[in-house]
């Protein structure tokens, strides 16, 4: 009889199964074991299959996106709302660093008035009070009038309490801004395996036990485990500090098998585990301790401050002397007079003296310039985003307002970056056009084109997963996507051919060799070919690389031929013909190789040599919508467009000439070809060099130098991971937010979002638009600066009571319009067409050009003398008496005429340049209406109704007209300064030296290119073809000439004369 089972002791409500509630590894284990990075500990935790069993992770499948467990019911899908992996990430983390607290506005209060001259007029103030209170309080004081000693003080600080709260509130708003930025800069795509496909995820969504997939370029930012792959390199200098290469392999092989957060990946693929993610990652902790790093100061805040300190000294000369001269002037008078003041006068006299002086130099400093950059760096970046520029650097917004030379990517940047397989040439059989692939497929050789198939199949690091927004699709570079698609539609399942196929080694795309490698193990399901052995072979990569390389094709009979000089020009006349289509080119080939040849292959370097080609396919890229437009935009502003591209010659002069980089006059040439020149013959060269084609990273890197030494501010494009050290060279580093790798975006200033030419020209536009604000506003303030010092000196001299014409209080609301109003209005205006029409400035070029200053002198002059004309004889203009009412009534009128010229200057100041239509744009630019508004309604407000603190009188309609008119006669007056002569002797004289001008500017390339030609045609009627020909590509290499029209790679005509000859072709 069975065993009964015994139902007594259990419980009928319990589940069947145990819910797991942890994992058998804890985040400590993990962090020790990245810490000490040691063989050894991983041995003792038994290994990456151990550590895999642990984070209950499968490395073949991957995590599954549902690990919800019911202890009842077993695997329950969880609810939309849920989120996945809750257990992981409650014991291991998320992969989040999280923010440092942000700054309290109560804090930000307090640091904006932690300012000298804010404390200077606190105590002033408060000195103001204690003497007015004193002064109300006296026996001295009138029974008849009011107590309103107070106000002075009281309206001191109410001024100094609305620019601290705005500064405060300006502050809090661009740390928040910024916060945004952040948090867009470190959202990335990362490939994982869950479920057994691959998907795209953000790299924040990343937990402990994901198998993740890195390539060449990569920065990883978890910490992981090497499981498999090929031929990985590291650099783990921002890590560890070390800049050698570290080799990563897996943990049986005995290799280092330890991935940093942190670390670069320059070479290879491999499948990962990641084992510490966010706070508890080797990045993670090291971030967290730099979150509270200070903010960056651009060289645009660096002159500003050097500049309002040395107007701040100014300042403090002018408040000094007044300081000493009222004074004096109080005791001459009590001397002349023989009767000195009570001690209660004198101090309120003395009081007020101070606080004339300490006014004088409110609105003297000029503390609203740092904020204007600050505001028009907040306001450009924001909306540079809203324009697919994520900004990383703050100097490069301002910097590359000025840049003189761009260099271009073609794929993507100029193009659109959506391949299509338009033409191909596979064992001597071709198509022409996509209607012919059916016909063409039917001709060919089918094991020809099965080796061509297999090839792409398995020498590809393309799957096919899930993106981001949820669609299955190839996931991968734009090119490998185009093959696959092209063998998906001849009828050919890419997943059968690498099923059947088993990978021995892989060397990933090197831009040095410029092709990719893959071997297999030849098994019964792979291609037949005619010298069958063990190993396969297949390359792709560069045409003109993958020919050379050659020494074998295989005809249409699928027979192996020997590669002689005849049939390698007919494949080099084929690949010119695809390039003059403006075609990407890719060359396959392949070898079989025997078990000793595999053996004594290099693990590091790839095998190309030897081949056999198969074929050559044409890759069509469309050009971007709007790049012919932003190419003539670039011309027009100044910079010259260089296109540094890796695809061919022949393909990027139909893509140059395409959209207008390749103009008449300019240079055509090869990487090498222009590597081959010395550093001289190369300085020569660049200025017309157009186009650079096969270039290599250094190649860019070479540019730049070259174009830097020639005082050039250069931005450059780039999207792999050796194109970070010419990013990091270039005054402005453009890195691919799409197709770019994470060590050029780490490398770069700005991230293309779109990598989209079009975005650098609205770069180009910010830029501008950021230096043209801050030089309006500093047009503007020093207008007022110059205006208000002299009129508050000059009429305090004169009074009798040694009292300047504008209270301390009136100069407080001046000094808030000239700083925080105008800095909103003259700093964030929108941007126009006009930016791109005037040349770039020269890097050493003065903040203050002779326009601008022109306009300070001019109305800084014409306020002072009406401002003068009023106090001295504005009873007689606006027929007023000597009475003490009429002349509270001039004190205000002058009070708004003054107000009133700052706002119509305000307009002037929206032109710095000679147009004289100063409205233009006007009712586009939002915020500058809203701030003139505001401005008079205030003004409005304070004249009606604010006579107790700002010591101002109620004004009739009549004057109210009467003292706008005059205000409104700046408008005039900066026409006039507008329309005199450029040059005028002892005065001024228009001074150009500011732009920037190129050795070889567009116009002159014309013109030689027309002299060329017309050369040519005269050379034509007195020689035959041949020596007219070689007549002219002489005449070209001696006089420096270029011809660009269809003249063959290397002929003399690409180079710039003086001694570069064919001889430094042949060299290269």
């Amino acid at each position: 009889m069975p065993p009964q089972l015994n139902m007594s002791n259990i419980d009928a409500s319990a589940p069947l199964l145990q819910h797991k509630q942890h994992f058998s590894i804890s985040t400590d284990q993990l962090c020790d074991l990245i810490d000490s990075r040691q063989q050894s500990s991983l041995e003792r935790l038994g290994g990456t299959k151990t550590i895999c069993d642990a984070l209950e992770v499968d490395p073949t499948i991957g995590l599954l996106p549902d690990e919800s467990f019911d202890p009842c019911y077993g695997v329950i899908k969880s609810r939309p709302d849920e989120e996945g992996f809750a257990d992981r990430k409650r014991v291991f983390g998320r992969n989040t660093i999280p923010d440092a607290p942000p700054k309290s506005l109560l804090f930000l209060v307090w640091q904006a008035y932690n300012d000298q001259t804010l404390i200077m007029l606190t105590i002033a103030a408060i000195v103001s009070l204690v003497a007015g209170f004193w002064n109300d309080m006296s026996d001295n004081h009138p029974k008849d009038e009011p107590k309103i000693g107070w106000v002075d003080g009281v309206a001191i600080l109410a001024a100094v309490a609305v620019v601290i709260i705005t500064n405060a509130i300006n502050d809090y708003e661009k740390e928040k801004q910024f916060r945004k930025l952040n948090a867009k800069k470190e959202d990335r795509p990362v490939k994982v395996l869950r479920r057994g496909m691959t998907q795209q995820v953000h790299v924040c969504d990343i937990v402990v036990g994901d198998i993740m997939f890195i390539e060449p370029g990569d920065m990883i930012t978890v910490d992981c485990l090497y499981l498999e792959g090929h031929n990985v390199h590291c650099d783990e200098s921002t890590a560890t500090g070390e800049s050698r290469t570290v080799k990563k392999s897996s943990f049986q092989n005995g290799g280092d098998c330890f991935l940093l957060s942190g670390t670069k990946i320059l070479q290879g693929v491999a499948k990962v585990v990641v084992v510490a993610v966010g706070v508890h990652s080797f990045y993670g902790r090291a971030m967290t301790l730099m979150r509270n790093a200070e903010e960056e100061q651009t060289p645009l805040q660096a002159k500003l401050n050097t500049l309002a300190d040395q107007i701040a000294k100014f300042g403090c000369i002018a408040a000094g002397l007044m300081l000493i001269v009222l004074v004096l002037k109080l005791v001459v008078q009590s001397v002349w007079s023989g009767h000195w003041l009570p001690p209660t006068e004198l101090t309120a006299e003395l009081v007020g003296i101070v606080i004339q002086a300490i006014t004088i130099i409110v609105v003297a400093v000029p503390e609203g310039l740092p904020m204007a950059v600050t505001l028009a760096l907040a306001f450009a970046t924001t909306e540079m985003l809203k324009d697919n520029n994520l900004v990383r650097h703050l100097s490069a917004c301002e910097t590359m307002g000025n840049a003189t030379a761009v260099c271009s990517d073609k794929t993507g940047t100029l193009t659109e970056n959506k391949m299509t397989l338009v033409r191909a040439s596979v064992g001597q059989h071709q198509f022409v056009k996509p209607s012919e692939i059916p016909g063409w497929q039917l001709q060919a050789n089918p094991m020809v084109l099965g080796l061509a198939v297999e090839g792409i199949s398995v020498n590809s690091t393309a799957v096919e997963g899930i993106s981001l927004k949820g669609h299955l699709q190839i996931v991968g570079s734009t090119t490998e996507r185009a093959l696959l698609e092209f063998i998906r539609r001849l009828g050919y399942d890419y997943h059968q051919q690498r099923a059947s196929s088993r990978l021995a080694s892989v060397y990933p795309f090197n831009s040095t060799a410029k092709s990719m490698t893959s071997i297999i193990e030849i098994n019964e399901s792979n291609v037949k070919s005619p010298d069958q052995s063990y190993y396969r072979q297949y390359t792709k990569g560069a045409t003109e690389t993958i020919i050379k390389n050659c020494t074998h094709y295989i005809d249409a009979q699928g027979e192996i031929q020997i590669l002689d000089a005849n049939t390698r020009l007919e494949h080099e006349i084929r690949l010119n013909e695809y390039a003059k289509k403006a075609l990407r080119t890719l060359g396959l080939a392949y070898r079989d190789i025997n078990k000793e040849t595999y053996a004594g292959l290099d693990p590091d370097n790839a095998p190309v040599t030897n081949l056999v080609l198969i074929g050559i396919v044409g890759i069509q890229d469309q050009l971007r919508p709007g790049v012919i437009e932003s190419v003539q935009a670039f011309r027009r502003a100044g910079v010259f467009i260089r296109m540094i591209t890796g695809d061919n010659l022949e393909t990027a002069k139909a893509i140059g000439k395409e959209c207008g980089i390749l103009t008449p006059g300019g240079v055509a040439m090869t990487g090498p070809e222009f590597r081959a020149l010395s550093s001289t013959e190369q300085l020569k060269v660049l200025p017309r060099l157009q186009i650079l084609a096969r270039s290599s990273p250094i190649d860019k890197t070479i540019v730049v130098s070259r174009l830097q030494a020639l005082d050039e501010i250069v931005a450059m494009t780039g999207d792999g991971t050796n194109d970070g050290p010419a990013l990091k060279m270039a005054n402005v580093g453009f890195a691919m937010g799409v197709s770019g790798t994470e060590v050029a975006k780490e490398a770069s200033d700005i991230i293309l979002m779109d990598d989209n030419f079009s975005s650098i020209l609205q770069a180009l536009k910010w830029g501008r638009a950021v230096n043209d604000g801050v030089r309006k506003f500093l047009t503007f303030q020093l207008t007022v600066n110059i205006a208000a010092v002299v009129l508050s000196f000059v009429s305090a001299l004169v009074s009798e009571t040694s009292e300047s014409i504008l209270s301390a209080v009136q100069l407080l609301w001046v000094n808030m319009i000239m700083d925080t109003f105008a800095a909103l209005a003259l700093a964030t205006e929108p941007l126009t067409n006009d930016l791109v029409d005037r040349k770039p400035l020269r890097k050493d070029s003065s903040l203050i050009n002779w326009r601008m200053s022109r306009m300070i002198v001019g109305q800084a002059v014409f306020q002072i003398v009406i401002n003068l004309v009023l106090l001295f004889h504005g009873a007689e203009v606006f027929g007023l008496t000597d009475s003490d009412a009429d002349t509270k009534i001039l004190r205000t009128m002058v009070f708004n005429v003054f107000v009133f010229m700052q706002v119509f200057n305000e307009l002037n100041c929206r032109r710095i340049d000679d147009n004289i239509n100063v409205f233009r744009g006007i009712r586009h630019d939002f915020l500058f209406l809203v701030m003139q508004t505001l401005v008079v309604v205030s003004q409005v407000a304070i004249i009606t109704w604010g006579g107790m603190a700002f010591k101002t009188v109620s004004l009739t309609a009549t004057q109210w007209l009467f003292t706008i008119g005059i205000g409104a006669i700046s408008l005039p007056v900066g026409t006039l300064i507008r329309l005199l002569p450029s040059q005028m002797p002892y005065l001024w004289s228009e001074n150009k030296d500011d732009e920037f001008v190129h050795v070889v500017s567009y116009p002159r390339l014309l013109w030689e290119s027309a002299i060329t030609r017309i050369l040519q045609s005269i050379k034509s009627f007195s020689s035959g073809p041949k020596s007219s020909a070689a007549a002219i590509a002489r005449a070209a290499a001696e006089e420096g000439e270029y011809i660009t029209d269809d003249l063959k790679v290397g002929e003399p005509s690409y180079y710039y004369g003086h001694g570069v000859t064919d001889a430094a072709r042949k060299k290269s």
